[in-house]
C-alpha cells in the first residue's frame, strides 16, 4: 500500500536531479542554448548576452577585439561571407523491374557527396508489396546517405525490392559520374 508513496518520492528526488544538472540548459522551447534566437530563415543568431554589449553579441573567443591603444573596440570582428554552396545535381535511374513491381531512384549529388535519395516512380502488384516497399525504401534510403555508395546491404526478408533500388541507384549515379 505504501510502495507508490515510495515510487512517487523517487519520480519525483530523480526529476528534481535531471533538473539541477539540465536545468538551466534545456528551457521550455528545447533549444539547446537559452541565448540563441531562430530567425525567420531558419538561421541562428546570438542575442546580446548583457545591456553592456552594444547589442552586438561577444565573439565565441570570449572577448572583443582590440584596437592598437589596447582598447577594446566597439567595431564588429571581420567575419568571412556566407560560404558558397555547390549546386546540386541530380539524375533519376533506370526504372528497375523486381518481382513485385517496378521502382526508380531518384539520387542528387552535392559537391561529391549524396544528399537526397527519393523513389519518385514506384509501382507494386499489390497492396502487401507496397505496405513492404513503404518500409523498406526508408532504410535502403538511410543506407546509402550513410555510406554514400550504391554498394549497401538489402534488407533481410526485402531482397528483391533491395537490389532493384541498388541497381536504379547506380544508374542514377553513373548517369551524374558519381565516383
Amino acid at each position: 500500500m505504501r510502495r507508490w508513496h515510495v515510487l512517487l518520492v523517487s519520480a519525483v528526488a530523480g526529476l528534481a536531479g535531471i533538473v539541477g544538472i539540465h536545468g538551466p540548459s534545456l528551457p521550455a522551447g528545447g533549444e539547446a542554448r537559452p541565448e540563441a534566437a531562430a530567425s525567420p530563415g531558419g538561421a541562428i543568431s546570438e542575442k546580446p548576452r548583457s545591456p553592456g554589449t552594444s547589442g552586438r553579441a561577444i565573439p565565441p573567443g570570449g572577448s572583443r577585439p582590440t584596437n592598437s591603444a589596447g582598447r577594446q573596440s566597439e567595431a564588429s570582428p571581420a567575419r568571412p561571407g556566407p560560404a558558397v554552396a555547390s549546386p546540386s545535381r541530380s539524375a533519376t535511374g533506370s526504372a528497375e523491374q523486381y518481382g513485385y513491381g517496378s521502382l526508380a531512384v531518384k539520387v542528387a549529388v552535392r559537391g561529391g557527396k549524396i544528399v537526397s535519395v527519393t523513389v519518385p516512380d514506384l509501382q507494386v502488384a499489390d497492396p502487401y508489396s507496397g505496405s513492404i516497399a513503404s518500409q523498406v525504401i526508408p532504410l535502403l534510403r538511410q543506407e546509402v546517405l550513410s555510406v554514400q555508395d550504391a554498394r549497401i546491404n538489402g534488407v533481410s526478408g526485402a531482397t528483391y525490392t533491395s537490389e532493384a533500388y541498388a541497381m536504379s541507384l547506380q544508374s542514377a549515379l553513373d548517369k551524374l559520374h558519381f565516383k
